[in-house]
């Protein structure tokens, strides 16, 4: 019988998007551009999901470049692989700021094997978008950020959800990160019907960079969220 990670592995391995994009966007697939991301996520799962214990799950937007955009472990930069995980990553070393509220969360949860033997956060876009701005670099993007980009992947995205839910994932409910993030992952989910309940929090991305002062406090709303005091 398959692991949970086994089946995380097998969807990561079989990741590609192949639809349409509107001009100036990209989707990067960190399992292609780098071989070392690949056994990087291997190791991370089979260290911390080989089991069969059934997870909720928890929805970013979609890969940051700095993030699962190269380690292909949401929410991890290479630091935080590494210091918290005990994984090292040769190849490439990065810092995303959203990682560094992820793990002091974590770390509040009661660690990472704890927490990740509760949850499996992923994306309902599970590969990195990039957009080209108007000093021509290519910059992170969400797929929400584009009217026409949102219509080209909704139905990749429907599909990536079923395959999350799959894994064998508590469907009661489901916690999202961003409340525009949450608007249209409602709206996907009143069309096909994934989860009974969404639970809204906000974007550690956000809390980071705006509300830095406060971030105990959102640490605390996390962890009262997830129903557990470590």
């Amino acid at each position: 019988m398959k692991t949970f990670a086994d089946k995380v592995i097998e969807f990561n391995r079989n990741l590609h998007y192949t639809g349409s994009l509107p001009d100036g966007f990209m989707v990067m697939n960190p399992f292609l551009e780098n071989p070392e991301t690949m056994q990087v996520m291997e190791r991370f799962y089979r260290k911390f999901y080989n089991d069969h214990h059934r997870r909720r799950l928890i929805l970013g937007i979609n890969p940051g470049r700095h993030g699962a955009g190269t380690t292909g472990v949401p929410f991890s930069d290479t630091k935080r692989l590494e210091s918290i995980c005990g994984i090292k990553m040769e190849s490439v070393h990065t810092h995303e700021v959203s990682s560094v509220f992820v793990y002091d969360m974590i770390a509040e949860y009661g660690g990472a094997e704890k927490f990740y033997r509760d949850f499996y956060i992923n994306s309902p876009f599970a590969l990195a978008i990039i957009h080209l701005n108007r000093q021509g670099k290519w910059v992170n993007a969400n797929y929400y950020d584009d009217t026409s980009l949102f219509k080209m992947v909704k139905s990749y995205m429907i599909e990536t959800l079923e395959k999350h839910f799959s894994l064998g994932l508590a469907n009661d409910e489901v916690f999202v990160l961003g409340r525009k993030n949450a608007d249209f992952i409602e709206k996907l989910n009143e069309e096909a019907g994934f989860f009974d309940r969404l639970t809204v929090l906000e974007h550690p991305r956000f809390i980071q960079q705006y509300k830095s002062k406060d971030k105990l406090l959102y640490i605390d709303k996390y962890i009262q969220a997830f129903g557990n005091r470590g």
